[in-house]
């Protein structure tokens, strides 16, 4: 934590700046002029209303909010938005690609398990990095050396504290900053505030004892139990619905892609399927992952706020035939990721339809999400940031193939890049009290 987004990232931002103990860029060429600098912080600024709660603050204007960093605001900024928001800016690529390496080994750092393989990568991979800093930044200038704080050094040590703490998860300050931050509302004296520490942290402990002797965690919490609200559906263990919700007519264009999704999954004819469906169904405006998971909205009931964050843009996965275009090779079947928009949540019955393969002998009740697919122009493989300028066609999916929400960051010339965080560390969640 303090290491990276407190010390290293923080440089890097000052130099790029021109912002960092007096230094000029030497014989180098790493600063942005003013304007470009006031742009990326516009453009950070602008892309709150695109990135879901979920994921954090909004994202403060890197050029001109100096109150709202944290080294959580930072991280987020530095792993997600700056190879967007920097690509193309500097004058030299050679800085870009510089920093994608930083970002590649962070992402690495930052994983829920790491082996053998990765901590090689980390050490040989900032082994190269620092050189590289050198190179750019230091420029090997005796004049220069305030560019090589020890923190730079330090990086060539993560590898070993990786190997003996184990992942960086389990070591950073983020859990003891929070502990910190809880115990502020417990000072109620100005003359003796350690005496107002010393009484909670004491209180505290006690009943955490308590509450382990005697299993009392629930009526001994601080906070009441969260309350898990929403409408489950049989046979859909990984979501529920919420609120708002509204009885519809399936007709026209939507139900001929309800049908053809169908057609797909029980193998049946679509007029069968239409006699076995109900014209009946319900719309809901929001979906929640369970365990802990996103919440997403569908975009056809969101009321859209004023100051509200988009949280209706997914990444969901579908079977795709690898010969759909050769109708004389066999259907070989691969999992494929999609992103899009999900317009709408459906709950569907389903009459017993026997001649489908295998026979539905029994009625049923489906969850569908409509959802209009991003037009993928480009991507970035390492980082996983996909780069889209519109949404295409309109398709019906079983709601257990949508995996997550993203984020969006806006370009120039009316282009999207898809921040996507579902990796195999998307995010921390700490427990509240009650919650071990």
């Amino acid at each position: 934590m303090h290491l990276i987004w407190e010390n290293v990232v923080k440089n890097l931002m000052a130099l790029w700046s021109g912002n960092y103990k007096g230094l000029d860029e030497g014989k180098g060429s790493y600063q942005f002029p003013p304007a470009v600098w006031e742009a990326i912080g516009k453009a950070s600024a602008a892309s709150g209303n695109n990135i879901p709660y979920v994921f954090g603050p909004r994202p403060p204007n890197v050029a001109s909010d100096k109150t709202s960093w944290t080294a959580d605001t930072r991280s987020f900024w530095m792993l997600y938005m700056a190879p967007i928001l920097l690509k193309n800016r500097f004058s030299h690529y050679k800085y870009y690609n510089h920093l994608l390496e930083l970002i590649h080994l962070l992402h690495i750092c930052l994983q829920f398990e790491i082996t053998d393989d990765d901590l090689r990568d980390i050490r040989e991979g900032f082994s190269k990095w620092v050189q590289k800093y050198e190179d750019l930044y230091y420029q090997h200038d005796p004049h220069r050396l305030s560019a090589c704080p020890l923190t730079i050094h330090a990086l060539l040590h993560i590898a070993d504290g990786i190997r003996l703490t184990g992942p960086v998860w389990a070591t950073w300050a983020f859990p003891m900053e929070r502990y910190c931050g809880s115990l502020q509302p417990a000072i109620r004296s100005r003359r003796h505030p350690y005496s107002s520490l010393n009484r909670y942290v004491l209180d505290r402990a006690r009943l955490d004892h308590i509450k382990l002797l005697y299993s009392l965690h629930t009526k001994l919490a601080f906070h009441p139990p969260q309350v898990q609200t929403g409408v489950s559906i049989p046979s859909y263990t990984t979501c529920v619905l919420l609120a708002p919700h509204r009885p519809i007519t399936l007709e026209g264009g939507l139900l001929t892609k309800l049908l053809a999704a169908l057609a797909t999954r029980y193998s049946a004819t679509p007029a069968a399927l239409r006699a076995a469906v109900s014209k009946d169904a319900h719309e809901w405006g929001k979906l929640r992952i369970t365990n802990d998971g996103d919440t997403i909205r569908a975009s056809a009931l969101d009321a859209g706020a004023e100051d509200g964050r988009d949280s209706s843009f997914v990444r969901y996965e579908q079977l795709v035939d690898k010969n759909a275009r050769y109708h004389n090779r066999p259907i070989i079947l691969e999992k494929k990721t999609f992103y899009g928009q999900l317009q709408r949540i459906l709950v569907i019955e389903l009459a017993p339809v026997p001649s489908a393969n295998p026979p539905q002998l029994t009625p049923s009740t489906l969850l569908f999400g409509v959802i209009r697919q991003c037009v993928i122009t480009s991507a970035h493989n390492v980082l996983d940031i996909h780069y889209y300028k519109k949404l295409g066609r309109v398709e019906v999916v079983d709601i257990t193939t949508v995996q997550c929400v993203v984020g969006r960051v806006s370009l120039e010339q009316s282009e999207y890049a898809i921040i996507d965080r579902s990796g195999s560390l998307a995010r921390a969640i700490y427990a509240e009290d009650g919650r071990y």
